[in-house]
């Protein structure tokens, strides 16, 4: 990143990159081909074309979903090595701690080499609360049929038991009381996580009991 004005350089590679941007003149514009990155947007060229301006939208996609792993990674390695501090440092960077706990849940649940780069962070959200092999068998199926996040969730849902085995399934089902309101404003939690309601109530759930036992 240009100390000066805070830019990094975007560049037409077919894979995002990180790179050092070449020092530019204050007020100078981009070349034709290139999209600057700075804290408050973009500056576009006037005369981009749209073949680079399409990449750019991979580019800038791939950044945002790497962003949620790289958060999540980040979180984790806090919890395990500055118990005692790591909150610190979240408020430090200015961060939503349920935000970080969502990536990080999602992180933990998938190691670095079983992560598919193919997938985004959200397909492997959608799947995170089954279990490993569960897991993988769907990450096939959304990697070889090119399904979106929806697509998958709507997989995973119309499966329903048929795709759990006996001993995976639940062998106990309670009922519980909730007061009025709840369940509808839960649900708009859920849709606006773009995740199963039922999934979402299971992950808020596990998050919680998780948080209470490590404090």
């Amino acid at each position: 990143m240009n100390a000066k004005s805070g830019m990094q350089t975007m560049r037409t590679a077919q894979e995002p990159t990180i790179r050092e941007p070449r020092r530019r003149v204050v007020g100078e514009a981009p070349l034709r081909s290139e999209v600057l990155t700075t804290q408050v947007g973009l500056h576009i060229p006037p005369e981009l074309g749209f073949d680079d301006w399409e990449r750019a939208g991979r580019q800038l996609a791939g950044v945002v979903d790497s962003s949620s792993w790289w958060l999540g990674d980040w979180l984790v390695y806090g919890k395990d090595n500055y118990a005692d501090r790591y909150q610190r440092g979240i408020r430090a960077a200015g961060l939503k701690y349920q935000t970080l706990r969502n990536y990080a849940w999602v992180s933990r649940r998938f190691e670095l080499t079983r992560r598919r780069a193919r997938l985004t962070f959200q397909h492997h959200a959608e799947v995170a609360s089954l279990t490993f092999d569960q897991q993988e068998r769907w990450l096939d199926r959304a990697e070889g049929k090119k399904w979106t996040t929806k697509q998958l969730r709507k997989a995973i849902r119309d499966a329903g038991d048929g795709d759990t085995s006996e001993e995976e399934r639940p062998m106990l089902t309670r009922r519980l009381a909730v007061p009025g309101g709840r369940v509808q404003w839960w649900r708009k939690a859920a849709e606006q996580s773009g995740v199963d309601f039922n999934k979402w109530v299971l992950v808020t759930l596990d998050q919680a009991a998780e948080q209470i036992l490590e404090d």
